[in-house]
C-alpha cells in the first residue's frame, strides 16, 4: 500500500507504483517552475501523463498531493552506522543537508510549511507524513549509542519518546535554520562541530 493511502483497504484497479512515482516528480517539478499560488491538479497530470480523475482517486487536493511529494524524497533519508553515534550524526546531517539543496526539496518543503500556518489540517498531516516518519532516525540512532555504551538508556518508552522528540528538533531545526534561512553551507566541519555539540549536551563522550 502507497504511504498515501488511508489505512483501509481500497477497492477496484490495483494502483501503479510507476504513476504514483510520476505524479510526485511532476508535482515537485510543479512547484518548481510554478510555486505553490499557480500550481494546479490539471497541471500535475498533464506533466505526469495521466488522468486528472486518477489524481482524485489518490489525493483529495493540492495539500495532500504535494505533502506526500515531499515526504517521499524525505523517505530517503537513512542513518549510516559508521561505529560512533558522533560520526552517524554527522553523516545523517551531510545527507540532511544535501536532501535540502536539491531544487525540488527547497521549494515544496518551503510552499507547503508556508501554507500549514494557515491549515491546522495541513499542518498535521506534515506531522504524520515527514516529521513523525523522520523521527525513526532519531530512534534508531539512540538504539545504536546506548547498545555500545555511549549512551545510557532510558528509564520507560515514554521519556524515550520525549528524547526523541526534542534530539529531533534540535537536529531538524538546526539544519534547516541553516541552510534554508541562513543560507549557509553545511559541510563535513560544520557537521563535526555541530555533532560535538549535541553529543556533549547529551552527556555522551565528545571524543569518540
Amino acid at each position: 500500500m502507497s504511504r498515501s493511502d488511508p489505512p483501509h483497504a481500497r477497492t477496484g484497479r490495483p494502483r501503479s507504483a510507476a504513476a504514483d512515482a510520476a505524479i510526485l516528480e511532476a508535482t515537485r517539478a510543479s512547484l518548481v517552475d510554478l510555486g505553490w499560488s499557480k500550481l494546479t491538479m490539471g497541471d500535475v497530470a498533464n506533466r505526469a501523463g495521466v488522468a486528472k480523475t486518477t489524481l482524485y482517486r489518490r489525493w483529495a487536493g493540492k495539500n495532500e498531493l504535494v505533502v506526500d511529494a515531499v515526504a517521499v524524497l524525505f523517505d530517503e533519508l537513512e542513518l549510516p552506522d559508521l561505529g560512533s553515534l558522533a560520526a552517524d550524526v554527522q553523516g545523517v546531517v551531510l545527507q540532511f543537508a544535501a536532501l535540502l539543496e536539491r531544487p525540488e526539496t527547497k521549494t515544496a518543503l518551503m510552499a507547503v510549511v508556508a501554507e500549514s500556518t494557515r491549515d491546522d489540517a495541513l499542518r498535521q498531516r506534515i506531522r504524520d507524513s515527514i516529521v513523525d516518519r523522520q523521527k525513526r532516525l532519531v530512534m534508531l540512532g539512540r538504539e545504536r549509542a546506548q547498545e555500545r555504551g555511549e549512551l545510557p538508556g532510558e528509564p520507560d518508552g515514554a521519556t524515550a519518546a520525549r528524547t526523541a522528540d526534542l534530539i529531533f528538533d534540535v537536529i531538524a531545526g538546526a539544519v534547516l535554520h541553516r541552510t534554508l534561512v541562513s543560507a549557509e553551507p553545511v559541510d563535513a566541519d560544520w557537521a563535526r562541530r555541530f555533532s560535538v555539540l549535541l553529543i556533549s549536551g547529551l552527556g555522551a563522550d565528545a571524543a569518540r
